[in-house]
Protein backbone atom coordinates (compact mmCIF):
# COMPACT_ATOMS: atom_id res chain seq x y z
CA UNK A 1 0.00 0.00 0.00
CA UNK A 2 1.80 3.34 -1.20
CA UNK A 3 1.66 6.36 1.21
CA UNK A 4 -0.36 8.02 -1.36
CA UNK A 5 -3.14 5.93 -1.51
CA UNK A 6 -6.77 6.67 -0.31
CA UNK A 7 -5.84 3.76 2.98
CA UNK A 8 -2.93 5.01 3.57
CA UNK A 9 -4.33 8.63 4.01
CA UNK A 10 -7.14 7.24 6.24
CA UNK A 11 -5.39 5.35 8.17
CA UNK A 12 -2.87 8.21 8.77
CA UNK A 13 -5.94 10.29 9.72
CA UNK A 14 -7.11 8.43 12.20
CA UNK A 15 -3.67 7.85 13.85
CA UNK A 16 -3.36 11.67 14.00
CA UNK A 17 -6.18 11.75 16.20
CA UNK A 18 -5.76 7.91 17.72
CA UNK A 19 -2.46 7.55 19.26
CA UNK A 20 -1.15 4.18 20.09
CA UNK A 21 -3.84 2.28 18.42
CA UNK A 22 -2.95 0.96 15.73
CA UNK A 23 -4.28 -2.08 15.38
CA UNK A 24 -7.42 -1.03 16.66
CA UNK A 25 -7.28 0.78 13.86
CA UNK A 26 -6.50 -1.01 11.35
CA UNK A 27 -9.60 -3.83 12.11
CA UNK A 28 -11.53 -1.02 12.29
CA UNK A 29 -11.16 0.07 8.74
CA UNK A 30 -11.12 -3.64 8.14
CA UNK A 31 -14.53 -4.02 8.88
CA UNK A 32 -15.81 -1.41 7.22
CA UNK A 33 -14.16 -2.20 3.96
CA UNK A 34 -15.94 -5.44 4.58
CA UNK A 35 -19.52 -4.00 5.22
CA UNK A 36 -19.59 -4.92 9.13
CA UNK A 37 -19.92 -3.87 12.11
CA UNK A 38 -17.37 -2.85 14.96
CA UNK A 39 -17.91 -3.49 18.69
CA UNK A 40 -15.16 -1.74 20.66
CA UNK A 41 -14.24 -3.08 23.81
CA UNK A 42 -12.09 -1.90 26.55
CA UNK A 43 -11.96 -0.05 29.88
CA UNK A 44 -12.91 3.36 30.08
CA UNK A 45 -10.52 6.27 29.41
CA UNK A 46 -8.73 4.53 26.25
CA UNK A 47 -10.25 6.83 23.40
CA UNK A 48 -13.27 4.17 22.28
CA UNK A 49 -15.35 7.03 21.86
CA UNK A 50 -12.71 8.78 20.07
CA UNK A 51 -11.95 6.04 17.82
CA UNK A 52 -15.30 5.92 16.15
CA UNK A 53 -16.05 9.91 15.99
CA UNK A 54 -12.66 10.36 14.61
CA UNK A 55 -13.80 7.12 11.98
CA UNK A 56 -16.92 9.36 11.09
CA UNK A 57 -15.03 12.14 10.33
CA UNK A 58 -12.37 10.84 8.41
CA UNK A 59 -14.79 8.92 5.90
CA UNK A 60 -16.81 11.97 5.47
CA UNK A 61 -20.23 10.12 6.49
CA UNK A 62 -23.43 11.70 8.66
CA UNK A 63 -22.60 10.81 12.37
CA UNK A 64 -24.53 9.85 15.20
CA UNK A 65 -24.16 9.31 18.53
CA UNK A 66 -26.20 7.78 20.98
CA UNK A 67 -25.32 7.11 24.82
CA UNK A 68 -26.95 3.78 26.36
CA UNK A 69 -28.63 4.10 29.36
CA UNK A 70 -31.02 2.04 31.12
CA UNK A 71 -33.99 3.82 30.76
CA UNK A 72 -33.11 3.92 26.32
CA UNK A 73 -36.40 2.90 25.20
CA UNK A 74 -36.34 1.17 21.05
CA UNK A 75 -38.16 4.35 19.90
CA UNK A 76 -35.30 6.51 21.25
CA UNK A 77 -33.01 4.95 18.47
CA UNK A 78 -35.44 4.07 15.88
CA UNK A 79 -37.89 6.62 15.86
CA UNK A 80 -41.64 6.83 16.17
CA UNK A 81 -44.89 7.98 14.19
CA UNK A 82 -46.24 11.28 15.58
CA UNK A 83 -49.73 11.91 14.68
CA UNK A 84 -50.27 15.84 13.65
CA UNK A 85 -53.58 17.12 13.76
CA UNK A 86 -53.76 19.46 11.45
CA UNK A 87 -53.31 17.19 8.65
CA UNK A 88 -54.84 14.44 10.54
CA UNK A 89 -52.03 12.40 9.58
CA UNK A 90 -48.80 10.47 10.82
CA UNK A 91 -45.37 11.86 10.30
CA UNK A 92 -42.45 9.81 11.02
CA UNK A 93 -39.94 11.38 13.24
CA UNK A 94 -36.73 9.86 12.35
CA UNK A 95 -34.10 8.50 15.83
CA UNK A 96 -30.33 8.74 15.80
CA UNK A 97 -30.16 5.09 13.56
CA UNK A 98 -31.18 7.40 10.25
CA UNK A 99 -27.25 8.14 9.85
CA UNK A 100 -24.33 6.51 8.04
CA UNK A 101 -22.04 6.05 11.12
CA UNK A 102 -24.17 5.05 14.20
CA UNK A 103 -22.04 5.20 17.50
CA UNK A 104 -23.93 2.98 20.30
CA UNK A 105 -21.86 4.19 23.27
CA UNK A 106 -21.98 2.00 26.17
CA UNK A 107 -24.33 -0.40 24.59
CA UNK A 108 -24.25 -3.12 27.35
CA UNK A 109 -26.23 -0.31 29.65
CA UNK A 110 -29.08 -0.70 28.35
CA UNK A 111 -31.74 -3.23 28.54
CA UNK A 112 -31.88 -6.35 25.84
CA UNK A 113 -35.32 -5.10 24.24
CA UNK A 114 -32.90 -2.18 23.22
CA UNK A 115 -30.12 -3.40 22.35
CA UNK A 116 -32.52 -5.66 19.62
CA UNK A 117 -33.78 -2.97 17.92
CA UNK A 118 -30.19 -2.29 16.16
CA UNK A 119 -30.95 -6.16 15.01
CA UNK A 120 -32.45 -5.35 11.92
CA UNK A 121 -31.00 -2.12 11.59
CA UNK A 122 -27.39 -3.92 11.11
CA UNK A 123 -28.13 -6.82 9.54
CA UNK A 124 -30.53 -5.89 6.78
CA UNK A 125 -29.85 -2.03 6.93
CA UNK A 126 -32.98 -0.87 7.40
CA UNK A 127 -35.67 -0.54 10.34
CA UNK A 128 -39.40 -1.05 10.59
CA UNK A 129 -41.42 0.96 12.18
CA UNK A 130 -45.53 0.03 12.67
CA UNK A 131 -45.01 -2.26 9.69
CA UNK A 132 -43.85 0.11 7.35
CA UNK A 133 -40.00 -0.66 6.30
CA UNK A 134 -37.45 2.22 6.02
CA UNK A 135 -34.17 1.88 4.19
CA UNK A 136 -30.70 2.74 5.73
CA UNK A 137 -27.85 4.22 3.88
CA UNK A 138 -25.71 2.13 1.76
CA UNK A 139 -22.69 2.81 4.17
CA UNK A 140 -24.50 2.43 7.24
CA UNK A 141 -21.44 1.48 9.65
CA UNK A 142 -22.04 0.81 13.83
CA UNK A 143 -19.54 1.08 15.83
CA UNK A 144 -20.72 -0.25 19.34
CA UNK A 145 -18.32 0.30 22.64
CA UNK A 146 -18.99 -1.89 25.60
CA UNK A 147 -16.24 -2.14 28.93
CA UNK A 148 -15.55 -5.60 29.19
CA UNK A 149 -16.17 -5.45 33.06
CA UNK A 150 -19.44 -7.16 34.61
CA UNK A 151 -20.01 -3.80 36.39
CA UNK A 152 -23.25 -2.81 38.05
CA UNK A 153 -25.71 -2.02 35.42
CA UNK A 154 -24.81 -3.52 32.79
CA UNK A 155 -26.31 -6.21 30.58
CA UNK A 156 -24.63 -8.80 28.51
CA UNK A 157 -25.51 -8.37 25.13
CA UNK A 158 -27.15 -11.88 23.92
CA UNK A 159 -25.56 -14.21 21.49
CA UNK A 160 -27.86 -12.91 18.62
CA UNK A 161 -26.76 -9.61 19.24
CA UNK A 162 -23.05 -10.37 19.09
CA UNK A 163 -23.18 -12.38 15.86
CA UNK A 164 -24.12 -9.17 14.24
CA UNK A 165 -21.05 -7.43 14.60
CA UNK A 166 -18.17 -8.57 12.11
CA UNK A 167 -15.47 -7.85 14.39
CA UNK A 168 -15.21 -7.27 18.14
CA UNK A 169 -11.73 -5.21 19.04
CA UNK A 170 -10.44 -4.88 22.58
CA UNK A 171 -8.96 -1.77 23.08
CA UNK A 172 -5.87 -1.69 25.05
CA UNK A 173 -3.86 0.62 27.44
CA UNK A 174 -0.81 2.47 25.22
CA UNK A 175 2.66 2.02 25.60
CA UNK A 176 4.73 4.11 27.42
CA UNK A 177 5.67 6.22 24.18
CA UNK A 178 2.43 6.47 23.28
CA UNK A 179 0.93 7.87 25.65
CA UNK A 180 3.55 10.29 25.92
CA UNK A 181 3.22 11.64 22.92
CA UNK A 182 -0.48 11.37 23.45
CA UNK A 183 -0.26 13.71 26.63
CA UNK A 184 1.84 15.93 24.39
CA UNK A 185 -0.68 16.81 22.08
CA UNK A 186 -3.13 17.01 24.89
CA UNK A 187 -1.15 20.07 25.87
CA UNK A 188 -0.34 21.28 22.24
CA UNK A 189 -4.64 21.38 21.86
CA UNK A 190 -4.54 23.44 25.39
CA UNK A 191 -7.25 20.08 26.22
CA UNK A 192 -9.26 20.53 23.56
CA UNK A 193 -10.63 17.14 21.71
CA UNK A 194 -8.61 16.40 18.51
CA UNK A 195 -10.50 16.75 14.95
CA UNK A 196 -10.19 14.48 12.04
CA UNK A 197 -10.50 16.19 8.46
CA UNK A 198 -12.44 14.12 5.24
CA UNK A 199 -9.81 12.73 3.42
CA UNK A 200 -12.33 10.05 1.20
CA UNK A 201 -15.51 11.19 -0.73
CA UNK A 202 -18.72 8.58 -1.13
CA UNK A 203 -17.47 7.87 -4.40
CA UNK A 204 -14.01 6.31 -3.34
CA UNK A 205 -15.52 5.02 -0.24
CA UNK A 206 -17.86 2.80 -2.38
CA UNK A 207 -15.32 1.72 -4.88
CA UNK A 208 -13.00 0.72 -2.07
CA UNK A 209 -15.46 -1.91 -0.84
CA UNK A 210 -15.91 -3.35 -3.96
CA UNK A 211 -12.26 -3.38 -4.04
CA UNK A 212 -12.19 -5.16 -1.03
CA UNK A 213 -15.18 -7.92 -2.41
CA UNK A 214 -13.64 -8.60 -5.57
CA UNK A 215 -10.32 -9.91 -4.18
CA UNK A 216 -9.41 -13.40 -5.54
CA UNK A 217 -9.60 -16.11 -2.57
CA UNK A 218 -7.77 -19.75 -3.78
CA UNK A 219 -9.65 -22.71 -2.91
CA UNK A 220 -7.47 -23.77 -0.55
CA UNK A 221 -7.94 -20.22 1.39
CA UNK A 222 -11.93 -21.13 1.34
CA UNK A 223 -11.17 -24.78 3.17
CA UNK A 224 -8.81 -23.21 5.39
CA UNK A 225 -11.47 -20.46 6.67
CA UNK A 226 -14.02 -23.46 6.70
CA UNK A 227 -11.96 -25.29 9.03
CA UNK A 228 -10.90 -23.18 11.39
CA UNK A 229 -14.47 -22.67 11.78
CA UNK A 230 -15.41 -26.13 12.28
CA UNK A 231 -12.82 -26.33 14.86
CA UNK A 232 -14.57 -24.49 17.24
CA UNK A 233 -17.29 -26.72 17.15
CA UNK A 234 -14.97 -29.14 18.04
CA UNK A 235 -12.87 -28.06 20.48
CA UNK A 236 -13.59 -29.66 24.36
CA UNK A 237 -13.35 -26.27 25.94
CA UNK A 238 -15.95 -25.04 23.63
CA UNK A 239 -19.89 -25.02 24.27
CA UNK A 240 -21.14 -23.55 20.87
CA UNK A 241 -18.53 -22.90 18.48
CA UNK A 242 -18.95 -20.06 15.21
CA UNK A 243 -21.58 -20.58 12.76
CA UNK A 244 -21.36 -20.50 9.03
CA UNK A 245 -22.35 -17.35 9.44
CA UNK A 246 -18.87 -16.91 10.98
CA UNK A 247 -17.40 -18.55 7.96
CA UNK A 248 -18.59 -15.75 6.07
CA UNK A 249 -17.92 -13.14 7.87
CA UNK A 250 -14.09 -14.61 8.90
CA UNK A 251 -13.60 -14.72 5.05
CA UNK A 252 -14.98 -11.30 3.77
CA UNK A 253 -12.68 -9.74 6.90
CA UNK A 254 -9.85 -11.84 5.38
CA UNK A 255 -10.46 -9.71 2.05
CA UNK A 256 -10.57 -6.48 3.39
CA UNK A 257 -7.48 -7.27 5.42
CA UNK A 258 -5.58 -8.43 2.04
CA UNK A 259 -7.29 -4.96 0.22
CA UNK A 260 -5.70 -2.90 2.79
CA UNK A 261 -2.47 -4.14 2.78
CA UNK A 262 -2.36 -3.30 -1.19
CA UNK A 263 -2.64 -6.58 -2.13
CA UNK A 264 -5.66 -8.38 -4.52
CA UNK A 265 -5.26 -11.58 -3.03
CA UNK A 266 -6.08 -13.63 0.27
CA UNK A 267 -3.15 -15.08 2.07
CA UNK A 268 -3.49 -17.53 5.15
CA UNK A 269 -1.42 -14.87 7.24
CA UNK A 270 -4.77 -12.28 6.11
CA UNK A 271 -6.96 -14.78 7.60
CA UNK A 272 -4.79 -15.14 10.76
CA UNK A 273 -4.72 -11.54 11.15
CA UNK A 274 -8.26 -11.17 11.49
CA UNK A 275 -9.05 -14.61 13.17
CA UNK A 276 -9.37 -13.70 16.71
CA UNK A 277 -11.34 -10.60 16.00
CA UNK A 278 -13.82 -11.96 13.89
CA UNK A 279 -14.30 -15.49 16.18
CA UNK A 280 -13.19 -14.37 19.60
CA UNK A 281 -17.21 -12.89 19.98
CA UNK A 282 -18.41 -16.16 18.51
CA UNK A 283 -17.60 -18.71 21.06
CA UNK A 284 -19.13 -20.14 24.33
CA UNK A 285 -16.86 -21.81 26.49
CA UNK A 286 -17.72 -24.60 29.08
CA UNK A 287 -18.38 -23.77 32.21
CA UNK A 288 -14.87 -25.33 33.46
CA UNK A 289 -12.64 -23.70 31.24
CA UNK A 290 -13.90 -19.85 32.40
CA UNK A 291 -13.44 -21.90 35.92
CA UNK A 292 -9.90 -22.39 34.54
CA UNK A 293 -9.53 -18.79 33.25
CA UNK A 294 -9.24 -20.14 29.60
CA UNK A 295 -10.50 -17.07 27.37
CA UNK A 296 -12.10 -17.39 23.87
CA UNK A 297 -8.67 -16.19 22.55
CA UNK A 298 -6.68 -18.77 23.91
CA UNK A 299 -8.99 -21.62 22.05
CA UNK A 300 -8.37 -19.76 18.80
CA UNK A 301 -5.02 -19.26 19.58
CA UNK A 302 -4.65 -23.22 19.65
CA UNK A 303 -6.82 -23.15 16.81
CA UNK A 304 -4.61 -21.66 14.36
CA UNK A 305 -1.31 -23.58 15.76
CA UNK A 306 -2.99 -26.37 15.26
CA UNK A 307 -5.10 -25.74 11.80
CA UNK A 308 -2.66 -26.81 8.85
CA UNK A 309 -2.11 -23.90 7.07
CA UNK A 310 -2.94 -23.84 3.19
CA UNK A 311 0.85 -23.52 1.17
Amino acid sequence: MSDASPLSRLLNALGSAVVGQPRVLADLVTAFLARGHVLLEGVPGVAKTLTARSMAGALGLSFSRVQFTPDLMPADILGTNIFQPQAQSFRLMKGPVFTEVLVADEINRTPPKTQAALLEAMEERQVTIDGVTHPLPPHFFVVATQNPLELEGTYPLPEAQLDRFLMRVRVGYPDADSEGALLRAYHQREGRAPTVPRVLDAATLTELQDRAARVACDESILQYVVQLVRDTRAHPRVRLGASPRASQALLAASKAHAALQGTDFVTPDDVKAVASSVLNHRLLLKAEAEVEGVTPDDVLRQMLERVRVPR
